[in-house]
């Protein structure tokens, strides 16, 4: 089965949210004795997360709100094992997963969670008039949801097998009271099961969450019970991460994410403690359209050759990255490095006698051509990652014009982008970081029908990755790890995805520790380790 994605850009979005700039932190250790539970946690988000309905969420800050508030069916350990949530155990076949959930599980409204509580969010977000940017992205295309109350069990099938049935559900937030019976209420509120309620939003400026104390399912039966816990958690709207910086080193925050060099500010400050984390790979593609240079597989070799991905690496995150070990976002499900090994060494002679041997002859202007064609990249990027990303581009572009291409780089934003991309497809680069949590989550996006009429928008046709990819599918998480592993070997060893680094984001606190993963906050995990000041 390959689930697709309706839309390129909307599976980017939705991606993004789910992870860049928020993927995952280990903040300090245990916390110390003398902390009250009465006091508040404060934490840094970068926007006002908007609608709060989890089943609309197209903003990270959104998830990283609702993730307090919330409960899944399972979640990700720090090690990427799965652990229980509201399940207390599972059953994983090819082509479905039946949950047993666990008994006492209430709402805050104080209403029961159910089977039917969870059906019910199933089909909601399944449903066509919902409009949902999850489906067919986090939640797979065709899933429908069998409730028995009577047993505590539900049923979540897909149509043909999906590798990851059981992981995709660590997205699914189940909203359950109120809420799941009047959406409006998830305007601007909450009605879920997690360990922490809203109960004050004032947008574009701090969001108030009090914690529940008969609260007893979190993360493999996590609860609220301990003193060190907060006994309320104000996420304070910080557009600036200069501003956040300040506010830690002042001690106004207990929590931050810094991912530009603010983050060097806050390092080895008296009280605040840092941690670096992954933050998503930076990778680029070759249209492989006709009549693009990147159509020819010894072009695509070629032109890698020319560049020193060390140093572009360095570059593009201003020497705060690490090498790319995979294609999908900490924590992995399949552990395995798949990148090292499988990308050309630096090598501008072996390029150039490359480029040649294809036909392309190095002209009197210092540009190569064949047929009486110069051989032009376009390439495009996007600049709201800001100055590294303009310098790693214009790195890129000079590596190859000493190849002897003609290079012409794009600033395109990110309104236009999805536009550019997939729609005129004026590009023969593109510098498009995917961020992905599941390698299902690839498919649609690397294989399949070209844009505009599908998600595969460098018009890829790698069939050793679809045999593998189609085979992996049909086996349940990690048994299918190996061939997960060789499909992404298929793809970089034919240059059809080129990861250059590990983004880091700077993880910050000050007299707090707290676990956050994929941009979703652990919330049973936050620890005061004595007071605000």
């Amino acid at each position: 089965m390959k689930p697709p994605m309706p839309s390129m850009k909307r599976a980017k979005a939705l991606s993004a949210c789910l992870a860049v700039s928020l993927l995952a932190a280990g903040c300090g250790s245990a916390a110390q004795a003398g902390s009250s539970g009465n006091d508040a946690f404060s934490f840094a988000i970068k926007s006002d997360p908007g609608l709060l309905d989890p089943a609309q969420v197209q903003n990270t800050n959104t998830y990283t709100a609702l993730s307090l508030a919330y409960d899944t069916l399972v979640h990700a350990g720090p090690d990427g094992r799965i652990v229980s949530g509201l399940a207390e155990k599972w059953e994983v076949k090819p082509a479905s997963v039946t949950f047993t959930l666990r008994r006492g599980v209430t709402c805050a409204d104080g209403s029961p969670v159910t089977a039917g509580t969870v059906a019910a969010n199933v089909a909601h977000i399944t449903d066509p008039a919902t409009k949902s940017p999850a489906y067919g992205v986090v939640v797979p295309e065709g899933l429908t949801a069998k409730a028995d109350d009577t047993a505590g069990t539900v049923t979540l099938s897909t149509p043909e097998p999906f590798a990851f049935i059981l992981q995709s559900t660590r997205y699914l937030f189940i909203v359950c009271g109120a809420g799941l019976k009047d959406r409006a209420v998830l305007q601007s509120g909450t009605s879920g099961s997690g360990p922490f309620r809203l109960t004050s939003a004032e947008p574009n400026q701090s969001y108030a969450f009090a914690r529940r104390d008969d609260y007893a399912w979190g993360p493999g039966g996590a609860t609220t019970a301990d003193p060190a816990m907060p006994g309320s958690v104000v996420l304070k709207v910080v557009g600036s991460e200069a501003t956040a910086a300040n506010l830690l080193i002042s001690h106004q925050l207990n929590g931050a994410q810094l991912a530009g060099p603010d983050r060097a500010r806050v390092t080895h400050i008296p009280g605040v403690t840092t941690a670096d984390q992954p933050n998503g790979t930076q990778e680029f593609f070759f249209h492989q359209g006709k009549d693009h240079p990147g159509s020819d597989p010894a072009v695509r070799k070629a032109l890698l050759q020319a560049v020193d991905f060390e140093s572009l690496g360095a570059i593009a995150t201003g020497g705060t990255g690490r090498a790319p070990t995979g294609l999908v976002m900490a924590p992995k499900p399949c552990p395995g490095d798949t990148v090292t090994g499988h990308l050309p060494a630096f090598d501008p002679f072996e390029a150039a006698t490359a480029l040649h041997a294809a036909g392309w002859r190095l002209g009197p202007d210092g540009i190569r051509a064949k047929g009486g064609k110069k051989l032009t990249l376009r390439m495009i990027y996007g600049p709201s990652s800001g100055e590294t990303m303009a310098a790693a581009a214009e790195y890129l572009a000079e590596s190859w014009r000493k190849a002897g291409v003609d290079v012409r780089l794009r600033a395109v934003s990110d309104a236009a982008y999805g536009e550019v991309e997939a729609v005129t497809q004026d590009w023969d680069v593109d510098w498009a970081p995917l961020g992905v949590t599941l390698p299902t989550q690839l498919l649609g996006a690397l294989s399949g029908p070209f844009t505009p009429d599908g998600g595969n928008f460098a018009h890829l046709t790698n069939e050793t990755y679809e045999q593998l990819t189609a085979e992996a599918t049909k086996l349940p998480g990690a048994t299918g790890c190996a061939l997960w592993e060789r499909s992404e070997h298929a793809l970089l060893d034919s240059a059809d995805i080129v990861p250059v680094v590990d983004k880091t984001v700077t993880i910050a606190a000050h007299k707090a520790t707290f676990r956050i993963t994929a941009g979703l906050f652990d919330p049973t995990s936050i620890r005061m380790t004595g007071g605000q000041k």
